[in-house]
């Protein structure tokens, strides 16, 4: 006789079988990678049709470029932050200049699409090709949404190869939709390697993530690259920088050079303090005149002529934001400069606000080209690199002048809060090797103080001067102070006490000046300056041209 087989076990088996195929098929469905395409609108953020997304190398920016048909236009701001800082906006003239090596390039806005530049409610924008016309970039205009990428570093970029076809995935995960193909061999900009997954950017403008297994190990690659407009060269002496400053205040004082110098060797560039600007419209006082510059060329100096910023009632930033101060200003040196027979233009000016920043830049450009053509050689005084100064921007400085000057010292200055050395060798030091770190060493100079400071201490309250070589010296004799070298600073330091008062010097003498002049081999640099004739002593020169040689140095 036949079991009968209970229905309730036929349907159990059947959910068990039912049950079976579905954990079987959510496990591979779990392995299966989805090809589930991202909504690039979703992924870009929204933008109607006036607008485009910008992708820089590999970040997506808030800001949005303007379409005119099919061209982009990206705002000038953007441009400046991101791919060529050399868009300068003129809101004077209502026009963008654009600085090269020999010419200033002016374009005016129009306030209609299809030109170079396109000012919409009240922004200057640039067209995509105006921008690569002074701009090595690689770029890729899309629509659908609406987006330029815009590649713009060709040289040691880390990248994966892909070493089979593959996706970048919006998140690191092989059910995360897509973002784009990856065929074998692409390479794809390496951003952060983690686990499992590599987070990429596409040459396109995707970023996202891809399946470490499906590319290769991170490597460095280099692209040749044609060049885009032209070059800077840079008007340089053929022999280290051997540079005082000359402080003169007046057309008179010019006659007391030779009884100056009679005295003075190894120096071959003296900088007289002969412009200083005088008004918000860019004129200047000229101090220059012929016989200094005879009398100078005849001792087998170069003159670079010293303009300053120290005038009190005047702005900065009024002088250099309009382009019509500027340009007087770049004029009036260039003539004086021309009209006295002398050799370059040194630039001093200091306390530089931030919102000057970008104006000085322009103002050292334009007058980088104008010097040029004159055969006259541009210097620029900095102080030591701090975060408050990275406004003076020295890699762009270094870009466009001859030398770039560092003021290696005011580390303690009138005003200071507590005592201590103008210029301790490990802050000059530093201060140099920061300066190195953005601008080629070949073309700056270490400037050293020919000055100390003695400092007083009366009831708690601290003051201070500025003495020369000599008197400090006599400082120390006449009151019998205690000193001794202080290797922290390689300084001699001294203290005494006075009249209920107690004096404190760092000096500057030929151990310290020897420390820090031999900085310039150790570092490679253009040579040394100093501040200021005047205050040396008698046998500082023959210090500075030893350690200048490396003849004395260790």
């Amino acid at each position: 006789m036949k079991r009968r087989i209970n229905p309730v076990v036929i349907v159990g088996v059947l959910i068990a079988v039912v049950t079976l195929i579905g954990i079987i098929t959510t496990l591979i469905m779990r392995r299966i990678p989805t090809r589930k395409q991202m909504d690039l609108t979703e992924y870009y953020g929204q933008t109607d049709d006036s607008e485009a997304v910008i992708i820089i190398g590999t970040q997506i920016l808030e800001e949005r470029a303007v379409m005119s048909g099919e061209q982009p236009y990206l705002p000038v701001d953007v441009v400046d932050s991101y791919l060529n800082q050399r868009y300068y906006w003129d809101e004077e003239g209502q026009q963008i200049l654009y600085a090269t090596p020999s010419e200033l390039v002016y374009t005016p806005a129009s306030s209609e699409a299809g030109g170079d530049v396109w000012l919409k409610d009240g922004t200057a924008y640039l067209s995509l090709d105006f921008i690569k016309k002074y701009t090595d970039l690689d770029t890729y205009v899309y629509q659908q949404p609406n987006r330029v990428a815009i590649q713009k570093d060709f040289s040691d970029v880390s990248v994966v190869t892909a070493n089979k076809d593959t996706y970048v995935r919006y998140r690191g995960g092989i059910k995360s939709e897509v973002l784009s193909r990856v065929n074998k061999g692409d390479n794809l900009i390496l951003m952060e390697e983690l686990e499992n997954w590599d987070q990429v950017a596409t040459w396109d403008g995707y970023i996202g993530y891809v399946e470490k297994k499906s590319v290769s190990d991170v490597q460095t690659l280099n692209m040749d690259r044609a060049a885009v407009g032209e070059s800077y060269t840079y008007l340089t002496m053929d022999q280290p920088v051997n540079l005082v400053w000359h402080q003169v205040m007046s057309t008179d004082a010019n006659a007391g050079l030779s009884d100056s110098i009679q005295n003075m060797t190894g120096v071959n560039v003296i900088s007289p303090t002969w412009f200083y600007v005088t008004d918000n419209s860019g004129n200047i006082i000229n101090n220059a005149t012929v016989d200094y510059v005879a009398t100078a060329h005849d001792r087998g100096l170069k003159v670079w002529g010293l303009v300053d910023n120290f005038t009190q009632d005047i702005s900065t930033y009024e002088v250099l934001s309009k382009t019509s101060s500027r340009q007087n200003l770049v004029t009036q040196l260039v003539n004086a400069a021309v009209g006295a027979g002398i050799d370059g233009i040194n630039v001093d000016f200091e306390q530089l606000s931030e919102d000057v920043g970008v104006h000085f830049l322009e103002f050292l450009r334009e007058l980088s080209i104008e010097c040029h053509k004159n055969n006259l050689v541009l210097s620029v005084d900095n102080p030591v690199p701090e975060d408050f100064t990275s406004h003076y921007d020295r890699a762009e400085q270094g870009k466009v002048v001859d030398y770039v000057i560092v003021m290696g010292y005011d580390e303690h200055y009138v005003g200071s809060e507590e005592a201590g050395s103008v210029a301790s060798l490990p802050w000059v030091e530093k201060g140099i090797q920061d300066t190195i770190a953005e601008v080629p060493a070949e073309r700056v100079i270490n400037a050293v103080p020919f000055y100390t400071r003695l400092w007083k201490t009366e009831a708690g309250s601290l003051s201070s001067e500025a003495i020369g070589m000599d008197t400090a010296q006599e400082v120390v004799t006449t009151n019998n102070a205690q000193v001794y070298w202080d290797s922290d600073v390689s300084q001699n330091y001294g203290s005494f006490e006075k009249d209920g008062c107690t004096y404190q010097i760092w000096i500057e003498d030929s151990q310290s000046i020897a420390a820090k002049v031999q900085l310039v081999q150790k570092y490679n640099l253009a040579g040394v300056a100093a501040w200021k004739l005047g205050f040396e002593n008698s046998g500082i020169w023959q210090v500075i041209t030893d350690n200048l040689s490396g003849s004395t140095a260790e």
